[in-house]
């Protein structure tokens, strides 16, 4: 099964939460607060791998998680940093953020990729010793990992795309000009997905060429099959527009020619003024009082593009078809590599007076920045963290506001899923 685009969910790793310890020794005295750091969390890797060719991988399991960080210990020892989690994928995959769509990055060059950063570990006691806290019983809780959402769309690798209706030709044509061996029958998509096929001219020429399962009227607003694999000529240098001039089915072939330019503008104007050339195929079938061939030449002659009769059947014409294609590479940029358009988010510490406030009832709700920030560094398992965390919300005047605002004894407030009962 070829699958070419898939929705996941990728977790950094949490941090590792932060000890409270005293160090106690035989003959050694005062030795103070020692409690280690917490690890921090593995991060969420993106990898290319050659093997691959499609996304299947990723249909079955749409939820990765990095390794949470170790909790520090007594004697200073820091907790064992989280694992990484390396995901691989297809060259060419195109990572984009699924709400906003924007392009984070493109795994074509072979560099590795951190999706989803791990999140800190926790201070340890030892780091809050001062000299009038000279025992501190509390540390920080380890940090949540970055979690994202994403879109993975696999855009083929390919300098060389051909395109044309369904069963006029083109997978024959990569089958004889290749050592690809796509399946071939004489009817309609026989190809369901993107077959690619190493082309070489002569030494040391050579180049890349896809056969995209047949287009057809409606592909760029999803009729057919073409919708789904038109991504896959975005990055192609070169479009070969293989068009059959035999007449077997009764098609004509300028209308054919016209129908495919049209859909390709539908889809992309960047796609539609890409360098094209013509493949008039299947010309040892074409009936000698055919003007088939002469009508699409003068088409193509009107809009400067090159034509060559092939017949991939019989490989007529096709080696030197593939010359030419070789020859027009040379002057062509290369492949397209996508920048990216995602810019990450700057955490802010927030401002510790903007809180909103939504009374439900009985129960408070409490949000913002720099509250969210708070929480996450607090270890609500320690009663001096607890202390510290009632300290804050005091300093940042959030008590008073509540009884500005009328809450009562006994009343719920709700800080981010921290939920506790409301007194004086």
């Amino acid at each position: 099964m070829f699958v070419d685009k898939v929705r996941i969910t990728v977790i950094g790793g949490r941090g590792g939460d932060g000890a409270v310890a005293f160090h106690r020794e035989k003959y050694v005295a005062s030795g103070g607060p020692d409690g280690g750091d917490g690890g921090h969390g593995g991060s969420v890797v993106l990898q290319v791998n050659d093997n691959l060719s499609t996304l299947l991988d990723f249909r079955y399991k749409r939820k990765y998680s990095a390794q949470a960080g170790g909790n520090g210990a007594g004697r200073k020892m820091s907790g064992k940093r989280g694992e990484n989690l390396v995901i691989q994928v297809p060259r060419g995959t195109v990572v984009r953020d699924a709400e906003t769509n924007q392009i984070i990055v493109d795994m074509s060059t072979g560099e590795d990729f951190v999706l989803a950063k791990g999140g800190r570990g926790g201070w340890g006691n030892a780091h809050y010793a001062t000299p009038t806290r000279q025992a501190p019983r509390f540390a920080k809780a380890g940090v949540k990992g970055q979690e994202r959402d994403v879109i993975l769309e696999l855009k083929l690798l390919a300098d060389v795309g051909l395109v044309g209706f369904p069963n006029v030709g083109k997978s024959t044509l990569l089958s004889v000009t290749s050592n690809a061996r796509p399946k071939i029958a004489n009817y309609h998509f026989t190809t369901l997905f993107p077959n690619l096929g190493v082309i070489y001219v002569e030494e040391g020429v050579s180049f890349v060429m896809a056969d995209i399962p047949g287009i057809i009227e409606g592909a760029a607003e999803g009729a057919g099959l073409g919708h789904d694999f038109l991504r896959h000529i975005d990055r192609c240098r070169l479009l070969v527009h293989v068009v059959d001039v035999s007449g077997s089915e009764a098609r004509d072939p300028v209308e054919d020619f016209d129908a495919i330019c049209a859909e390709l503008h539908d889809y992309s104007v960047d796609l539609s003024n890409r360098p094209m050339i013509v493949a008039a195929n299947k010309i040892d079938l074409m009936m000698p009082e055919s003007d088939n061939l002469e009508r699409l030449r003068a088409r193509c002659e009107d809009l400067g593009i090159e034509l060559y009769e092939i017949s991939a059947g019989t490989t007529q014409g096709t080696r030197n078809l593939m010359r030419v294609v070789a020859e027009k590479l040379r002057t062509l940029p290369p492949v397209t590599i996508y920048e990216p358009e995602y810019v990450e988010a700057v955490e802010e510490a927030g401002d510790p007076t903007e809180l909103t406030i939504e009374h439900l009832g009985n129960t408070w709700l409490i949000t913002g920045t720099w509250l969210e920030r708070l929480i996450q560094n607090i270890n609500f398992d320690d009663y001096e963290s607890r202390n510290y965390f009632d300290v804050q919300l005091r300093k940042c005047g959030l008590f008073d506001r509540l009884e500005n605002m009328g809450i009562q004894d006994g009343d719920t407030v709700d800080i981010y899923d921290f939920v506790f009962e409301y007194q004086r």
